[in-house]
């Protein structure tokens, strides 16, 4: 037991240390004052005892009754401030506070190191390090009784700031953060995670409540005041404004909370307003307000669902109309087809793009839209065939690759055949594409006054669409680019080894495999081609055993210089309107007989040349009628034209027509084919199959070529049974023959 002079010593001690407490919290302790209180806390530390405490122990519980003391008194000079000024007041009073505990906590190194954290480490958690113990009594003693006043000012602050006031931001995160650091866990302040419960109590909670009141009344207030367009920028606003506040005094913990409140108040609660007003912002192509409503709606659980759907219908009917407001002889115009749905495309695309920010379920919806608009139309219904886009396609490529461009105009070709292998993206039937895409390209090629203008074009276009749809898709146009290659090597030969001929004469030679031509109508060549196309055959023949040379005349071309005009024109012809033509180099006048018989062209084929050639004022009918079978044709030798060179090839309507239909019967007779090729393929895999999921795999199997309709694929199934590809097992099952 310590002697009464040991607890003398020791209380005079205390009362020399508690004065330069004091000093301490007053802010007047020099550097000499510092040193002398160090020395005195550790001369009462290293005390045995006092009375039957430990001097340590002792020490601690004068300096938790000094904070108690101390803070009562300063509690007692806040009583009469509140709102702003109380938290003017309380920021002073903290800033100095915690400065003077950190001096203490300095003071009292010794007793921290070393008897604090030897009772922490024997699990007495009620041990504090001085400056936690300041920090303790500041809660217990201050805020505690403050708090309430405290958060109704910031909170008012926080209000007077959302109205637009300017405010001292410093007093609300001072108050804030006293909040956050008083929200130590007492029985545990060295955790890595410090309990906010103090921060969320006293202020959070109504904090969130307050927020979600103001903006529920402010978005109403605004919404009924002005168009839906100012009030997203209002709330564009909102959110750029809160987040700047959870960063500048917030806890960061706040900051989702916050932002949800702002998602249900002003964005969840008006979601039928933003889906009326979506149609007319696609209408007026707003793209801040359409980027502003998907920014918001992708914030919401579901909130783009009903504008991916209202997207789709708007643009598939804005697809309708730009078709439809075109006139018949309009629409059927390849490049007006084409453009008018690239515009829509262009259009909806930049907005996905720029608004949507690519968003995939509108990059679907835009190309669900355009597969419902181009395949099923006013043209493919007045047409009566779906397959009207690709037909139209097929033809603005023709047009595009016709020409032969300036190095200037090459790469907008190729940038315009971007664009339609765009469009071709969405063709459902690409077998009918494919086939008037041949059969254009076939006469590209071989056409002799008029061989293709772009090969370097012709190649991209294989290669983007071998690229969409495989290399089957394209291997016959690839085999026709061969054909034209080994023509032109036996071309140069033939002209090496044929003597001098009257005309000038070139042939291609194609194999009739690879290329979609028919055989040519019967026809009788003129004279002046005969020996050319005999010295030709001789010299094919005497090259290759074997094989057979069949003309098609209805794929040449020609040139004929006249003599018979004021000028010497160069008139380029069709093979039929040469044959016509060189038999009026005897004769003035003929007979529609006469001409049938010396040219062995069918006569409704025949009536139609003479019409093209009456058109274009070369012939005329003796009597100044219509051309008709019983016409006599007479040369109009008062013919006139600005151009020397003249193209009078005019393609005849009969043989378009028949063109057209031999196009889609022959691609009628392939998809059955490919029907029941891929039928049997699925059975030879699966040996048995029901029948509806046999329909369902043939669908997905050939929908990246065409759409096959139900009917048709019952029929082929019903041709496989018959060729006993296939056998019925059960009412609904099919099973594969080996």
């Amino acid at each position: 037991m310590s002697s009464p002079k040991n607890d003398v010593n020791l209380e005079a001690m205390w009362r020399d240390l508690k004065a330069g407490i004091e000093q301490i919290y007053a802010n007047d302790i020099s550097k000499s004052d510092y040193f002398r209180l160090y020395t005195l806390v550790y001369d009462f530390c290293t005390s045995t005892t006092y009375g039957c405490t430990p001097s340590n122990n002792q020490l601690h519980k004068k300096l938790t009754y000094f904070f108690r003391g101390h803070l009562q008194t300063v509690y007692e000079k806040c009583e009469d401030f509140i709102d702003e000024p109380l938290l003017m007041h309380y920021m002073q009073l903290w800033h100095d506070y915690r400065f003077s505990s950190k001096v203490l906590s300095g003071v009292c190194a010794y007793l921290n190191r070393h008897w604090v954290r030897r009772e922490r480490e024997k699990s007495r958690v009620d041990v504090l390090e001085v400056y936690h113990l300041a920090l303790v009594s500041w809660k217990d003693y201050l805020l505690e009784p403050l708090k309430r006043r405290m958060s109704s000012a910031v909170l008012k602050l926080i209000e007077r700031e959302r109205n637009g006031e300017t405010v001292n931001t410093r007093l609300i995160s001072t108050a804030l953060n006293s909040y956050i650091e008083m929200g130590i866990n007492c029985a545990d302040p060295y955790s890595d995670h410090p309990s906010l419960y103090l921060y969320k109590e006293a202020f959070e909670t109504a904090f969130l409540t307050e927020t979600e009141l103001f903006y529920a009344t402010e978005s109403a207030s605004i919404i009924r005041k002005n168009p839906v367009s100012e009030f997203m920028k209002k709330i564009e606003i909102w959110f750029i404004e809160e987040r700047r506040r959870a960063h500048l005094y917030l806890h960061e913990t706040t900051l989702d909370a916050l932002v949800r409140i702002l998602e249900n108040v002003v964005i969840c609660k008006y979601m039928e307003t933003f889906h009326a007003e979506f149609q007319t912002l696609l209408a007026y192509s707003k793209m801040d307000d359409l980027k502003r409503m998907f920014q918001f709606l992708s914030r919401v659980s579901g909130g783009l669902d009903q504008l991916k759907v209202q997207f789709e219908d708007y643009v598939t009917a804005q697809g309708l109309e730009a078709i439809e407001k075109y006139n018949e002889s309009e629409i059927n115009d390849p490049k007006a087809y084409i453009n008018a749905i690239l515009e829509v495309h262009q259009r909806f695309n930049c907005i996905v793009i720029s608004a949507f920010e690519g968003e995939a379920g509108f990059a679907t919806a835009l190309d669900k839209a355009c597969g419902k608009f181009i395949n099923k139309n006013a043209v493919t219904e007045s047409s009566g065939a779906s397959s009207k886009s690709a037909e139209l396609l097929a033809k603005y490529c023709d047009l595009l690759l016709k020409k032969k461009p300036s190095d200037a105009e090459e790469m907008e070709i190729v940038d315009n055949l971007n664009q339609a292998m765009i469009i071709f993206k969405y063709i459902e039937e690409k077998d009918i594409f494919q086939s008037f895409y041949s059969k254009m390209l076939a006469k590209r090629l071989v056409q002799l006054m008029n061989v293709s203008g772009n090969d370097d074009a012709e190649t991209i276009m294989i290669s983007k669409l071998r690229e969409a749809c495989g290399f089957e898709y394209t291997a016959k146009l690839q085999r026709m680019f061969q054909d034209v290659c080994v023509s032109r090597d036996l071309i140069e030969q033939f002209k090496n080894e044929r003597g001098p001929l009257d005309v000038d004469f070139s042939i291609n030679v194609i194999s009739s495999s690879s290329w979609p031509f028919n055989q040519c109508l019967t026809f009788s060549l003129p004279q002046e081609l005969e020996q050319s196309v005999q010295q030709f055959n001789s010299f094919y023949c005497s090259r290759f055993n074997g094989r057979k040379l069949s003309w098609l005349h209805g794929m040449s071309r020609g040139e004929l210089i006249s003599k018979c005009f004021d000028k010497p024109y160069t008139f380029q012809a069709s093979t039929f309107q040469m044959a016509v033509l060189l038999q009026f180099n005897s004769e003035t006048i003929l007979s529609f007989t006469q001409l049938e018989e010396s040219t062995s062209i069918r006569s409704d084929i025949l009536l139609q040349v003479l019409q093209a050639l009456a058109k274009l004022k070369l012939l005329k009918d003796a009597d100044d009628n219509l051309i008709t079978p019983a016409s006599f044709i007479a040369l109009c030798t008062g013919y006139r034209s600005k151009k020397l060179k003249v193209n009078i090839n005019v393609p005849i309507k009969s043989e378009m027509k028949s063109e057209q239909e031999t196009v889609h019967r022959h691609v009628e007779e392939d998809r059955k084919l490919l029907i029941q090729a891929a039928i049997v393929r699925i059975a030879k895999i699966r040996k048995v199959v029901k029948h509806h999921i046999l329909l369902s795999e043939v669908l997905n199997q050939l929908s990246s070529r065409f759409k096959p309709k139900i009917p048709v694929i019952k029929k082929c199934i019903d041709i496989l049974i018959e060729k006993e590809y296939l056998k019925r097992v059960e009412k609904d099952s099919y099973c594969y023959v080996a």
